[in-house]
């Protein structure tokens, strides 16, 4: 494979035609788990709500733009068991409510570590994380849940070694993941990219691991493929982490290499792929809302309705949820039941109209 990535690795791809179509094939040629494919997840998310106190700060990359915080029981008891790969919804003092990978230790089961990188541009969560949480803050959480479940070759997967991707904050669910497979023997390999090393979150922790690349921008360039998946054949599974254009370009790549398991999460929306236009009208209103191909609901909402709620646009998290009181829906995600979609339900990040119009209740 010799085509590079998009020019900016890290920010404006959703509108890319490249990187839909590179979706759209490779999701109907790999095996997905995480974000893009939950259908081994449905029935398992865990909704338990339970409160929190923030017991330490502390910062994990050189640059001062990843907090590391690590939450506790108010009373010091343990707290729910957890996997690699699970995260946690944050309820935010704001009332915003975002989803941060445990990057911990499965094993310590009175304390909880997530990290958060401050994104100036964000939608605030990140910001608030970073300025508003001192330590001894209390909040309700939400999970752990697990959208990107991490199967040991020999415990449920045929694959013989493991290789790891990370891209700058992806090695939140990537570490406890490595770190596992190091304990267990297992042979592996993992590639850390980010625009510089002092950008790179837990550098230290991930130096302890063995056969690790540590490939920063300023130093090599933007990686192609073939940087990404260094001695990547038949046999081996693909776990990989980080922005879009990054596990696109990696998706591409592995549909040329037979025999290999690729399982990925990314921190960014899916492109729109395969949409049609259709309108939606709001019942308590009769006002009429247009949704064009390359768009999702949930941002033609916001267009009209800022306040509508959301939280991680990719099918998972529930916060979008709508009802639907005419017309056809194209469920595109896993998460919701079949009785909720029987019901009316549909979430507004991903799924879309089969037809060419809805009724939704707000």
């Amino acid at each position: 494979m010799t085509a590079t990535l998009p020019a900016d690795l890290y920010g404006k791809h959703q509108h890319d035609p490249g990187i839909r179509f590179i979706d759209a094939v490779a999701r109907s040629r790999l095996w997905w788990s995480g974000v893009v494919n939950r259908r081994n997840v449905r029935g398992r998310v865990d909704n338990q709500r339970f409160e929190v106190v923030v017991a330490d700060r502390i910062t994990v990359a050189r640059d001062q733009d990843v907090v590391a915080l690590y939450l506790t029981a108010p009373d010091g008891s343990r707290l729910p068991r957890w996997r690699p790969g699970a995260h946690l919804d944050l309820e935010l003092p704001s009332g915003r409510l975002r989803q941060y990978s445990l990057c911990g230790d499965p094993e310590e089961v009175r304390s909880y570590r997530i990290a958060v990188r401050r994104i100036p541009n964000g939608g605030g969560g990140s910001r608030e994380v970073h300025d508003e949480l001192p330590i001894g803050t209390r909040l309700f959480v939400r999970g752990p849940r697990n959208a990107f479940p991490f199967a040991l070759p020999g415990y449920g997967s045929p694959a013989e070694r493991l290789h790891f991707v990370a891209g700058g904050i992806g090695i939140t669910p990537i570490l406890p993941m490595a770190r596992l497979a190091h304990r267990m023997g297992v042979p592996t390999t993992l590639v850390y990219t980010g625009r510089s090393r002092d950008s790179l979150p837990f550098l230290r922790e991930v130096w302890e691991l063995s056969d690790v690349i540590v490939r920063t921008d300023d130093d090599h360039g933007l990686p192609t493929p073939a940087d990404l998946l260094p001695g990547v054949g038949p046999g081996t599974a693909i776990y990989a982490c980080g922005p879009t254009p990054m596990t696109a370009a990696i998706a591409a790549a592995v549909r040329a290499i037979p025999a290999v398991e690729l399982h990925y999460e990314r921190f960014s929306p899916p492109p729109v792929t395969d949409g049609c236009p259709f309108d939606v009208e709001l019942r308590s209103t009769g006002e009429i809302v247009h949704v064009d191909a390359n768009r999702t609901l949930l941002d033609a909402l916001l267009d009209v309705r800022p306040d509508q709620p959301y939280s991680c646009r990719q099918g998972f998290c529930r916060t979008c949820v709508v009802r639907v009181v005419d017309g056809e829906v194209d469920h595109r995600e896993h998460t919701l039941s079949e009785d909720e979609h029987a019901s009316g339900a549909m979430l507004t990040c991903v799924s879309r109209c089969a037809g060419t119009r809805l009724v939704l209740d707000l």
